[in-house]
């Protein structure tokens, strides 16, 4: 039986460990691939679209139960075991996080800053383009930086995990949410099945008529919905104000917190409905269109970011002194008679072993790729080391990896070895984040495992097999569905965590000189709102916190369509009524729900784009 409280690992051997039970399968290992690729190839549509990530673990254990039992009510195989649906989950977690850590903000911010360096409007500043890295070693890349993130967990898991009893709290709710499903005979993971299924069979549907315009279609419905008021005299639509009939965005809200919800309603009303316009009136900027007012906004929201991440992450400095310690521990302890635990948990030596190995392909592949000279090179690997036993401690403790601040770290540091490097500064930042968060990503999985009574050894043969996966597949996923770069951080592909991520480079690299005055100005405002928010969140009085503003609310809410925003608000509002009005039977369906909508809305996207490029249908 799982239980959260910790217990200690003589004890987790005799009566939580279950070594009888099958774990990674044949068919767990084919079921995670599959919903690994289904996820991985969901997240990168609603990556760009919203600039999240989503959840994998918890929606593909619903749908992998369900999908064997379905498989053995029609006489073929028998339903999934608890175990074997933990090590499932955990090759498709390892898939699906391919988006997340950066990985995809920087190759989105790679592609434009290349388009912005190519096109007719390019700025001097920032010298010949780069090439365009080939497809093959990219995804070589993607496979060592996330391979790197799993051996990095390695040192430090049973440190966190079987002698600190960290939280990880999706680990943790992973653990019972298949607890619960595999306990109840069918009727708790039935009723969320079902409504993950109708979810995105509704939001297929929508997708479809919005997108799949040809003659033989009887009709379509609008992408958006009109506003009825003006803003300076332009019509709402115009400030990208609108109602959007994307459901994805409807469902990445409700999977929120309220508070970001409605900081997303009002740093979209505030930055569409007040700050543009006056920006317009005063010709700083020069279009009312998207794209040109978000090459406005992204300094004042990056700023708000990162300064939020930062002193977030520095005001959790227990945290980055545990991890500090937990790292002394991890290699000076004194080395002692093998210990019965031994026998499931990785072998310390793999973890030198892995780097050892894949370090010095990562730092060829940063100089050939990307120019990065070899000095700076060489120190990206045991900086991203120190970074990622950081980042799993702190999700450990909170649930969030810190790439808004570990990225920005690494910035400044390749800012100032590889001054004016723009790619290189983006994806030097690309290694820290990656390794940071499949390492914290593998210890969520296994926190599940430990729960559950699972192999830590199994698991991390797991997660190996699922960013393999997730390599594979990312960046021709990528090439399909946005063929052309120069779309990304336009109103169709917002990539507002690319726009984030390129700003921040520039501004590392080449200095805050060259900016308009006002941008500055933006920046200064941005970086101490940031400040006095993650102060405040840290530190006002309980009945106050929950009218204080969500720091990444207001940032995104920059530098992404203000449609995109209301949508996400919907989500969350909808979602908040849920709970309150109907807390039995609502509450469990809501991350059903609205993992459905994703799912079904991002999966037609794909589908149709590929129908589109076929010729099927009108691109």
């Amino acid at each position: 039986m799982a239980t959260t409280e910790q217990v200690s690992e003589a004890e987790w051997l005799r009566s939580v460990h279950r070594p009888d039970l099958p774990q990674l399968t044949a068919r767990a290992i084919a079921g995670g691939i599959l919903l690994g690729a289904v996820m991985c190839l969901s997240n990168l549509y609603v990556f760009f679209k919203t600039g999240w990530s989503m959840g994998v673990t918890i929606t593909a254990g619903i749908l992998a139960f369900a999908l064997f039992k379905g498989l053995a009510a029609l006489r073929f195989g028998r339903p999934l075991t608890l175990l074997e649906n933990n090590a499932l989950t955990t090759v498709a977690s390892g898939a699906g996080y391919m988006t997340g850590g950066g990985n995809m903000a920087a190759w989105g911010a790679l592609l434009m800053v290349i388009a912005a360096a190519s096109g007719p409007e390019a700025d001097p500043a920032l010298g010949a383009p780069p090439p365009i890295p080939a497809t093959l070693p990219m995804i070589l890349w993607f496979a060592l930086i996330a391979a790197l993130g799993v051996f990095c967990a390695i040192p430090i898991k049973r440190q966190l995990i079987n002698q600190e009893g960290l939280a990880f709290p999706t680990g943790t709710a992973t653990a019972e949410t298949l607890q619960t499903v595999h306990g109840s005979g069918g009727g708790e993971g039935a009723v969320k099945a079902k409504a993950l299924m109708w979810g995105a069979l509704f939001a297929a549907a929508l997708g479809w008529l919005r997108e799949a315009k040809a003659a033989w279609m009887p009709f379509n419905i609008p992408a958006k919905i009109p506003l009825p008021f003006e803003i300076a005299g332009r019509k709402a639509a115009e400030w990208t104000l609108d109602l959007k009939a994307e459901v994805v965005l409807v469902g990445a809200g409700a999977l929120m917190s309220f508070r970001t919800a409605w900081s997303l309603l009002l740093g979209s009303l505030l930055t569409y409905g007040v700050l543009a316009p006056a920006m317009v009136a005063d010709g700083v900027i020069a279009k009312v269109d998207y794209k040109t007012i978000a090459g406005w906004t992204v300094w004042p929201g990056a700023s708000l970011l990162v300064a939020a991440g930062l002193t977030s992450f520095l005001l959790d400095w227990k945290s980055v002194k545990r991890s500090f310690s937990g790292l002394g521990a991890a290699f000076g302890g004194k080395k002692g008679p093998p210990e019965p635990i031994d026998a499931v948990e990785c072998p310390a030596w793999w973890f030198p072993a892995g780097f050892v190995l894949l370090g010095p392909i990562v730092v060829v592949l940063m100089g050939q790729l990307f120019a990065i000279p070899w000095g700076a090179c060489v120190v990206a690997v045991p900086l991203a080391i120190v970074m990622g036993f950081v980042a799993a401690r702190v999700t450990g403790e909170t649930d969030v990896t810190p790439t808004k601040a570990l990225g920005p770290v690494t910035q400044i540091v390749y800012g100032a070895l590889s001054p004016g490097n723009l790619a290189g500064n983006i994806m030097s930042a690309n290694v820290t984040g990656g390794i940071g968060l499949h390492a914290a990503d593998l210890l969520t999985t296994q926190k599940t495992g430990w729960l559950l009574g699972g192999s830590p050894r199994v698991q991390f043969f797991a997660q190996l097999i699922g960013v393999g996966v997730g390599a594979v597949l990312i960046v021709p996923a990528f090439n399909l569905l946005i063929p052309d770069p120069s779309l990304l951080g336009g109103e169709e592909w917002p990539a507002p965590s690319c726009l984030v991520w390129a700003g921040v480079s520039k501004a590392f690299s080449a200095g805050l000189s060259a900016l308009h005055s006002t941008s500055k100005v933006a920046i200064a405002v941005g970086l101490s709102l940031g400040v006095a928010l993650a102060l405040l969140e840290k530190w006002a009085p309980k009945r106050v916190k929950p009218f204080v503003p969500s720091a990444s609310g207001l940032g995104i809410a920059m530098v992404i369509p203000g449609g995109n925003g209301l949508a996400m608000f919907l989500g969350g509002l909808l979602a908040e009524i849920a709970r309150r009005k109907f807390p039995l039977q609502g509450e469990p369906r809501i991350v059903p729900i609205a993992s459905g909508l994703i799912a079904g809305e991002s999966l037609m996207g794909v589908f149709t784009t590929v129908l589109k490029v076929g010729g099927v249908l009108a691109m």
